[in-house]
């Protein structure tokens, strides 16, 4: 056991505001301008490219994002209140409060036991003459099997909306997260890759539903005014045109932007993106690489060989028995852990769907009970990642003795 000891809780996540982006705060500041702004498109352009769509709106939260998607698209094939939206049975919980809000039933799926993402072959029996949707989640850095989904979602006239919030840059097939669905959404909140602070994208590559991400963020305006920019540099009779519909609003909105401040945080942040990935990627390399020996002990990350693993987060599964013990160890000595994402057997969701919810979905519950995770993001310092492994060994080498 090594000798070093925290100064400080070893976290899932953080942020620390380099030169790059204390350079684009003080050019946003010195332009006197926090609403949408030129921070803001370029920082929508940037990302929108870095995963081949046409369009980004910056909203201010990922779950804004998400929200506002599946009203779009609600909104654009004539969906009604009640008709049902597949989510995974393993996800954050705003993937299936975005359903609830917009008047939408959620139809939970259970997941993939290595993965722990949707898995196709659970799909086919929960579509209904209702379901319209599916949200894949391309979860803690891992996208989900897309083929087949994409595959069963063609097959019965089902949209995808993807849940990218704790996964960027990374690819399946060569193909990146975020060009699989008609929109994808993503968070920028604290421990995820990029960081504003808070915020998150919604993009997509069709323009229409583009245009209407943006208006229900902007309150359900009318698209001819959506920033303070667009009466600027046109025509008398554009001109006229939106003054006279500047203050009108075409469909029920929020009040969802972000601002430039976030935006040029954020643009400090993406032109590191790289190293970024490339220190979490070593981090769980290295993890990895420390914890085989407790592999009958413990479920370590399963990469398919068909995508990337950028890694948001460190994911452990007990076997055979609950993390409880395990996770106490880790918190009292100063390394924070997260339960593994559980849905079904949060107290609303039995409320509302039946105190026995988590018992029809078998790799779930195993989940719920056995799997957690660590940080291991860019700022761990190689003593910290020592200690966490460390520490793990620790534990599993007490119990045998």
């Amino acid at each position: 056991m090594s000798k070093f000891k925290p100064h400080r809780q070893i976290g899932v996540g953080g942020l620390v505001l380099g030169e790059r982006e204390k350079r684009y705060l003080h050019k946003a500041i010195a332009s006197n301008r926090l609403s949408y702004g030129p921070m803001t498109e370029r920082f929508e352009r940037l990302f929108a490219g870095l995963h081949d769509c046409r369009h980004a709106v910056f909203c201010n939260s990922g779950t804004s994002a998400l929200h506002i998607a599946l009203a779009a698209l609600k909104e654009y094939y004539g969906w009604r209140d009640g008709d049902e939206v597949l989510v995974p049975a393993v996800t954050f919980v705003a993937t299936a409060n975005i359903v609830l809000h917009n008047q939408m039933k959620p139809v939970f799926v259970d997941v993939d036991p290595r993965t722990y993402t949707l898995d196709p072959n659970r799909i086919k029996s929960q579509i209904t003459l209702r379901t319209r949707a599916i949200i894949p989640v391309h979860l803690m850095g891992l996208p989900c099997d897309m083929d087949p989904i994409r595959q069963i979602a063609r097959r019965h006239g089902l949209r995808i909306l993807e849940d990218s919030a704790e996964t960027m840059f990374a690819a399946y097939k060569g193909k990146k997260v975020g060009s699989f669905g008609d929109i994808s959404c993503f968070s920028t909140y604290v421990a995820h890759f990029i960081v504003t602070g808070v915020g998150g994208f919604a993009t997509t590559s069709n323009p229409k539903l583009a245009v209407m991400l943006r208006s229900l963020a902007n309150h359900g305006r009318d698209s001819i005014y959506l920033s303070m920019s667009d009466d600027q540099g046109v025509t008398r009779k554009k001109l006229r045109e939106i003054s006279a519909k500047r203050f009108s609003f075409v469909r029920l909105g929020h009040s969802f932007r972000a601002t430039e401040l976030e935006a040029a945080i954020g643009l400090g942040q993406l032109e590191g993106h790289r190293q970024i990935i490339r220190a979490r990627k070593e981090n769980a390399d290295y993890f990895t690489s420390r914890l085989k020996p407790l592999q009958e002990h413990l479920q370590l990350p399963h990469i398919p060989a068909d995508r990337d693993h950028v890694f948001m987060l460190y994911p452990l599964v007990v076997r055979n028995q609950s993390k409880r013990a395990l996770v106490n160890y880790l918190e009292e000595r100063s390394i924070e852990t997260r339960d593994l994402m559980p849905l079904v057997n949060q107290p609303i969701y039995k409320k509302l769907f039946g105190e026995k919810l988590e018992d029809r979905f078998p790799v779930a519950k195993k989940l719920n009970r056995s799997g957690f995770y660590v940080g291991c993001h860019q700022y761990l310092s190689k003593e910290e990642r020592h200690y966490v492994a460390d520490t793990l060994l620790a534990f599993f080498k007490r119990r045998a003795s």
